[in-house]
């Protein structure tokens, strides 16, 4: 095995090893973007803005944040996850003994601090425990998906875009597994990536803006397909997706950007994607944004 293999397969076990604390509804636990609605963690307070306005400090004492299309959601320094809309200082409490979340349309799932998975929101009263033993989640737009701790990704909801990836075209009442070998796993609007341990990102589902690049491009993919290699990271908006390569170079494709994957970035080490945002920070500790294929903005924190 080569050196770079070797430090590919390192970053990809530790991602294994830690992916119940580190995974929201983007590569990181520090930022998320969904639709219009951004957040961004800094020095463990818990930024939020919309669309192209200027971030503003919401909550402290923050070790994760998360977005849906019209609430912000934090998981606190002491696993308690909350929820607000306008508000941050009058939060609900969804759970407690929390280790890790992913919010979005239809709801949140958390994985508590025993890897054991939780779905609430929508029209159940109160969180109902899902699987044992999870290590990275997503709530798409109608469908969800989960990694399990051998890796087996699975999936339940919507399936008229090839959100399932097996071929299926409706949907389940249960979560089935889909793929193998998966690391982390993120979803949108009617397509789903996922990060395959050897590096590989792979897709499936919609397609007619070039999320998925060429695979399916124009309708849909309903098998998953290798979209790019070398990847240690990624996310997924409405219409494109970006992934961080080992060497810490951001690459992106489809919405505004060309559907074949291109270099956006040198010293990236998280990246989240919304309707045409594209959030990055870098090594540096720098926020930027991008609004479409044009050239990026700094955020300020203040």
């Amino acid at each position: 095995m080569t050196p770079r293999a070797i430090a590919r397969v390192t970053v990809l076990v530790t991602a294994i090893m830690s992916a119940a604390g580190a995974r929201a509804d983007s590569s990181s636990r520090d930022l998320a973007s969904y639709y219009d609605r951004h957040m961004a963690l800094v020095d463990g307070v818990a930024y939020g803005w919309v669309g192209r306005g200027a971030p503003s400090r919401m909550r402290a004492n923050v070790v994760q944040v998360g977005v849906g299309r019209d609430a912000y959601y934090a998981l606190q320094n002491d696993g308690t996850l909350v929820t607000w809309i306008d508000a941050p200082d009058k939060a609900t409490t969804l759970m407690r003994d929390v280790a890790g979340f992913a919010a979005g349309e239809s709801g949140w799932f958390a994985i508590d601090r025993a890897n054991a998975l939780w779905r609430g929101g929508g029209s159940a009263p109160a969180p109902g425990r899902i699987a044992d033993g999870v290590l990275a989640v997503c709530i798409g737009d109608g469908a969800d998906y989960y990694v399990a701790r051998d890796g087996a990704l699975y999936v339940k909801g919507l399936a008229h875009r090839g959100q399932y990836g097996d071929g299926r075209l409706t949907p389940t009442t249960d979560f089935v597994a889909t793929a193998r070998d998966a690391v982390a796993v993120n979803a949108h609007t009617g397509h789903a990536i996922f990060l395959r341990r050897d590096g590989v990102v792979m897709g499936t589902g919609g397609n007619r803006y070039g999320p998925l690049s060429s695979h399916g491009l124009g309708d849909k993919a309903d098998r998953w397909g290798p979209l790019l290699d070398r990847a240690r990271a990624i996310a997924t908006g409405s219409r494109h997706s970006a992934a961080i390569r080992d060497d810490g170079t951001l690459w992106v494709w489809g919405g505004a950007f060309p559907v074949a994957p291109a270099k956006l970035m040198d010293g990236v080490v998280a990246v989240a994607a919304g309707d045409t945002a594209t959030i990055a920070r870098t090594a540096d500790g720098a926020v930027w944004q991008w609004d479409g294929s044009g050239a990026p903005r700094r955020l300020a924190f203040q």
